[in-house]
């Protein structure tokens, strides 16, 4: 399974409801803050709808 490094890079505060809530289902709160997942397709539908606000880098 690919791993990826999931980090915030912008507010989050003129973001959806939706967005702001699929930021908090993958753990990142303040900008510069990151969290490691296993790529499933669960969390990378998740990443696809806020890939604006993060950056994604494989491990």
């Amino acid at each position: 399974m690919e791993r990826v490094r999931v980090t915030k890079v912008r507010s989050t505060i003129k973001a959806s409801k939706n967005q702001k809530l699929n930021m908090k289902a993958l753990g990142l709160n303040k900008i510069n803050s990151s969290n490691e997942f296993d790529l499933t397709p669960q969390i990378a539908g998740i990443i696809e709808r806020v890939k604006h606000l993060v950056k994604v880098e494989k491990i």
